[in-house]
């Protein structure tokens, strides 16, 4: 089975979505399974994990219905207030749905005192574990030295990066992320969607080659048993359509023998999110 790793639904609110800012006019409407069910059987994959945009657990629900709604739609990834202290009694609440596979704060451009040196959202996140809940961890490359301190007080957590850290591919900077991304990948429990590149790349002016390095050195320093396709969208829709953004991946993929490619486009992710 091809699954997905990361894509996002929305009714498109330019309030509650401020961040689609003037660069990302494409995106600025609704984006529900029924644009993205096209999509996925134009290109043979089979299912998606839908993850959260909006920080309120009323996103959870509307994700919850969509997926009762929608078979391809494996799991959720959702949001809790994991910097409050009755976080634990949500967990319990989320745990009674099966599609809810775990969860994310947007951590990307916040001071790390906010999320990465906050003592009770670390305690928060190391709960998850317990009710078997995942992590997505969404940060900037910048953030990346923050995101290593971070993980090592988590061993026991199934966490995976989104979109390889956010490299700066538009500026082709390597060397620091290479760094960082070589010293996170030592936490057994850290897999890494591939995904989100073209984003991070120049919109209107990029190619296979700016992206092969990041995916060479994050699947080299993850190991084929911890990376996942992931397509980003409807967010890749600003530099590129969603049959680019998996031809990108198969075209990487095409090094690789049947079983380490079933493992990057469905296994892995299968695996991660519990979706036997």
């Amino acid at each position: 089975m091809r699954i997905d790793a990361h894509q996002h639904f929305w009714k498109y609110d330019p309030i509650r979505h401020g961040w689609i800012d003037e660069s990302m006019q494409k995106i600025r409407k609704d984006f529900l399974p029924k644009d993205l069910d096209k999509q996925l059987a134009k290109n043979g994959i089979n299912g998606s994990i839908a993850v959260q945009v909006d920080e309120n657990e009323a996103e959870n629900d509307f994700l919850l219905k969509l997926a009762e709604e929608n078979e391809f739609i494996k799991g959720i990834v959702g949001w809790i207030d994991l910097k409050s202290p009755k976080a634990e009694e949500r967990m319990l609440h989320w745990k009674k749905y099966n599609k809810m596979k775990g969860f994310r704060c947007i951590m990307q451009g916040k001071p790390d005192e906010l999320y990465l040196k906050n003592d009770l959202f670390i305690s928060q996140v190391k709960k998850l574990a317990s009710y078997e809940f995942t992590y997505d961890l969404l940060v900037y490359h910048v953030q990346l030295p923050s995101l290593i301190r971070f993980v090592e007080k988590l061993p026991d957590n199934k966490m995976i990066l989104d979109h390889l850290g956010k490299p700066d591919i538009k500026n082709k900077q390597l060397k620091t992320w290479k760094e960082n991304i070589k010293i996170l990948a030592q936490h057994p429990g850290i897999y890494c969607k591939l995904s989100g590149l073209v984003t991070e790349a120049n919109h209107n002016n990029w190619n296979y080659d700016d992206l092969m390095p990041y995916l060479e050195i994050a699947s080299e320093a993850f190991g084929v048993d911890r990376i996942c396709f992931g397509s980003d969208w409807p967010v890749c829709l600003v530099a590129g359509s969603y049959t680019e953004v998996v031809g990108v991946i198969e075209q990487f993929s095409s090094q690789l023998n049947k079983d380490e490619k079933e493992k990057l486009f469905g296994a892995n992710t299968m695996k991660f999110y519990n979706l036997y």
